[in-house]
């Protein structure tokens, strides 16, 4: 699988990859070893990446790592896209939410974005991509994904700061896109 190194904001790590022969639960933990292993300083394959174990209905598991039979104190947070796969790694207090998509997406792609973007201007791909991606990345974040509508989510207007108007927490937005993937990370300040 190819894999590069993305340009993240200090404190969080993230790759993307891409194989379509590969399934997207073996690209995750590829790409996530492959962080934990570089930040660690240690070889590949003494890190082990679990799924952790659902704790309830409906609850959207995390992958977590261990190296030597220790679970390692790191957030792990993935999202797929077809053959891609993007996985962000940081300290775990810090909130993190990824949004990974083709830049040319398909006409229901599309229609779901302008059924709940309420831009002003929808003609604009480039910006309705912008705005979709980054909503979807703080419905990540925010770890309740898909039970906050997509038209609850706020963002100020360079599209640099994020929020849902029922919680205090505020994530910064950070554009990875990388050749044709528009990838978004939203980030939460780490507890002081």
């Amino acid at each position: 699988m190819e894999s590069v190194l993305l340009d993240t904001p200090a404190g969080i790590t993230a790759r993307l990859g891409w194989d379509p022969k590969i399934p997207e639960h073996d690209r995750k933990r590829t790409l996530a070893r492959e962080i934990v292993s570089a930040q660690l300083g240690v070889d590949p394959k003494s890190v082990l990446i679990e799924r952790e174990a659902p704790g309830r209905f409906g609850f959207h598991t995390q992958l977590i790592a261990e190296v030597d039979g220790q679970e390692v104190p790191l957030g792990i947070r993935n999202a797929n896209f077809r053959a891609a796969t993007v996985v962000a790694v940081a300290d775990p207090a810090v909130p993190l939410g990824l949004d990974l998509r083709d830049a040319h997406p398909d006409e229901p792609t599309l229609h779901e974005m302008r059924r709940h973007s309420h831009l002003y201007d929808e003609g604009n791909l480039d910006q309705l991509i912008a705005h979709w991606t980054r909503v979807q990345a703080i419905r990540d974040a925010d770890g309740r994904g898909a039970r906050v509508a997509a038209d609850h989510v706020r963002l100020d207007s360079p599209l640099t700061k994020g929020w849902i108007p029922d919680r205090r927490v505020y994530y910064q937005l950070a554009d990875l896109s990388r050749d044709s993937w528009v990838i978004t990370l939203a980030y939460g300040a780490a507890p002081v």
